[in-house]
């Protein structure tokens, strides 16, 4: 192991941390075996893991417990053969009807920490179970977390049904399909926040294969005063897309809400 190996790992953290940090932290992903599919139906597998470099098993495995896959009708559908090893979990989907699949992990809650009898406590719950917290309890910070993590496959020509806005946290909306996207083309995403255009945030890109080029190369996007972005896929490949933001707590008075969105992205060549 190099020794600028050896320093990434020692900036690793636990895995809900994982979940919640920064994305130069470290990156949560799910990678489909493939976004695009033909036929009366297929198969669809698919990795899930929390690394440093994108789509390389080098930390720990994702939590699936709050997985969802919502079928071209909106309908959910199961995760099936699910395993989770120490670097990746891994599930199956089979796609038995033509249309869209949108396939996410949708985090939520309060997280706080706070001292007590002179040790550091952290805390998790909601909003409703912050009286848990004892009275006694000093130097409390409290933060509200949304974080959605999305991936999408189609089986045949691509539907819009599972774009739907829940109106809660951030989201995407595409304007051009997720899954068609080719190189040497433009795409275009709009991004709301509850339900709103989420104006002036930073969007990140990040093609995979960072583990073997000396440079990230990330793409940062802004959104304009309607929540979108226009981007110039610079060549084929697996993308990870994030953009994070932070503003006061909407539940719960004097906290901060950290809001994420990610999702993997395949661009196609021409």
């Amino acid at each position: 192991m190099t020794l600028k190996q050896l320093a990434r790992r020692g900036a690793l953290a636990l895995l809900m941390l994982a979940i919640i940090a920064p994305a130069h932290a470290h990156r949560a992903w799910m990678l489909p075996s493939a976004t695009v599919l033909s036929g009366d139906s297929a198969w669809l597998t698919v990795d899930a893991a929390i690394s440093n470099s994108l789509f390389y098993f080098e930390h720990h495995a994702m939590n699936l417990s709050g997985l969802e896959i919502i079928g071209p009708q909106q309908q959910s559908l199961e995760a099936v053969n699910q395993a989770r090893g120490r670097y990746r979990s891994v599930f199956d989907v089979e796609l038995s009807q033509q249309g869209t699949y949108t396939l996410q992990i949708h985090n939520q809650g309060v997280f706080a920490s706070y001292e007590m009898n002179g040790e550091q406590k952290r805390w998790r719950g909601t909003a409703e179970q912050l009286k848990d917290i004892p009275a006694a309890a000093s130097n409390v910070k409290i933060r509200e977390i949304d974080r959605r993590m999305q991936t999408f496959a189609s089986l045949g020509a691509p539907t819009t049904n599972t774009f739907n806005s829940s109106g809660v946290g951030l989201e995407m909306q595409p304007i051009t399909h997720p899954n068609d996207l080719f190189a040497g083309e433009t795409a275009q995403f709009r991004f709301l926040m509850d339900g709103k255009p989420a104006t002036d945030l930073n969007v990140v890109l990040i093609r995979a294969g960072i583990r073997y080029r000396d440079q990230v190369n990330a793409m940062n996007l802004t959104t304009n005063n309607l929540g979108e972005i226009s981007v110039d896929w610079p060549e084929a490949g697996m993308y990870w897309l994030e953009v994070e933001t932070q503003q006061p707590g909407k539940n719960v008075e004097g906290a901060t809400r950290s809001l994420g969105y990610s999702a993997t992205l395949e661009v196609l060549p021409l």
